[in-house]
């Protein structure tokens, strides 16, 4: 049977920089993807993408702002909705081609997904989430005072707007996911890391106004799945330790106890390279004999392989 590998592309891998934040731009970077990960189809992995959206969210919200005297306000949930069908549909077009100059016949499948979020979840009081793009930071600050924005300076790159992300406790379509595989579909679910919504006594869904991390939210369906492979693409060949200082050192491998002791050490950057540590580390502590990797997305075919990348595991 085929093993599963879920590969969880981030927001800002669809935008180069900001001059390149327009749709038919985000969708030519999906295309340069696609061949990646429909090598991974070919060699009979079974494939789920997951994607972030928090340029995309922001750009969204922004809208509604600018909008505001003439139509209603769009909340946040179902700004997270609207990503998920649009990038979802970049996906569906860019992977159905790329299978269709091979010559493979796969179903591609953007699914709508939620995620299961507690409401008394402490992110609910201080939103660290960053949403929407690079700002400076008087620009930051002065959209904070005018509009009640939270605000933070995000890894050194410029100030974003930020917003609550709970811990996702559950994929409410992870099922569905699973037997879309079984049927051959490439399925792209989990998108922005789900639609969050909560569960009342009354046992009816509600939405819930926040943006769940993707990295979290992948690991978790990983997990749900049963995957054999997650895989974080990210805009550095590998991991490392003391980045940025003459002895920053590349790590090739990592157990999950040594990811865990480097990330209690505070040796990845909070904002970037920590939560996808923290995820794969989750991921692979849960899901026996299971691997987490992070690398390029170029480089996606040689990080399975083993031949690319940063690798964890659950011992050396």
């Amino acid at each position: 049977m085929s093993e599963t590998a879920v590969i969880a592309l981030g927001g800002n891998a669809l935008i180069s920089d900001a001059g390149h934040e327009a749709i038919p731009d985000q969708y030519q970077r999906v295309c340069r993807a696609a061949p990646h990960l429909v090598d991974l189809i070919e060699q009979g992995w079974r494939v789920v993408i997951s994607h972030g959206n928090g340029p995309q969210v922001g750009f969204i919200l922004r809208r509604s702002e600018l909008a505001e005297a003439e139509v209603d306000p769009v909340p946040l949930d179902y700004a997270v909705a609207d990503t998920q069908g649009a990038i979802g549909c970049m996906f569906v077009k860019a992977l159905t081609n790329e299978l269709t100059r091979r010559g493979l016949d796969r179903p591609v499948i953007a699914l709508v997904t939620h995620t299961l979020v507690d409401v008394d979840d402490p992110a609910f009081a201080r939103p660290d989430k960053p949403v929407g793009a690079f700002l400076s930071e008087a620009t930051a600050r002065a959209r904070q005072q005018m509009l009640g924005w939270s605000i933070m300076e995000d890894a050194g790159r410029g100030w974003r707007r930020t917003v609550p992300s709970p811990q996702p406790r559950r994929i409410l379509e992870s099922a569905t996911i699973h037997q879309l595989l079984e049927q051959g579909a490439v399925v792209i679910a989990a998108g922005g890391g789900g639609i969050p919504v909560s569960i009342g006594a009354d046992g009816l869904l509600s939405g819930v106004e926040a943006v769940v991390d993707k990295d979290r939210a992948s690991s978790l369906l990983a997990q749900e799945l049963a995957a054999r492979m997650l895989i974080i693409p990210t805009s550095v060949a590998q991991v490392a330790i003391r980045f940025g200082t003459p002895a920053q050192q590349w790590l090739d491998r990592l157990t999950v106890e040594q990811a865990r002791d480097y990330l209690a050490a505070g040796e990845f950057g909070a904002g970037s390279m920590a939560p996808k540590v923290a995820a794969l580390a989750d991921f692979v502590a849960c899901t026996p004999g299971a691997v987490g990797a992070i690398g390029l997305p170029e480089q996606i075919a040689a990080i399975v392989d083993g031949r690319a990348g940063t690798r964890i595991t659950a011992s050396g």
